[in-house]
């Protein structure tokens, strides 16, 4: 299949526009936060121990149930 630069230019436009809505979605639901939770403790605190993903969203969201101001609902 022969694809012009035309349609190649709009169809990469169309991939970079869907992949920047991904991390936006991604940025809102707290998508890397366990990855800066981890690079915060290796990098501050080396050799503490470092939470699961299961763990560190189970203590997230206690946290939020123990803080309600940090909810925007």
């Amino acid at each position: 299949m022969n694809v012009g630069p035309r349609v190649r230019a709009v169809l990469g436009r169309a991939w970079a526009a869907a992949r920047g809505v991904a991390r936006w979605y991604s940025a809102i639901n707290g998508g890397q936060d366990y990855q800066r939770y981890v690079d915060h403790v290796r990098r501050t605190h080396p050799g503490a121990p470092v939470l699961s993903v299961r763990d560190y969203w189970r203590e997230r969201y206690a946290e939020a149930e123990r803080n309600p101001t940090t909810r925007c609902c």
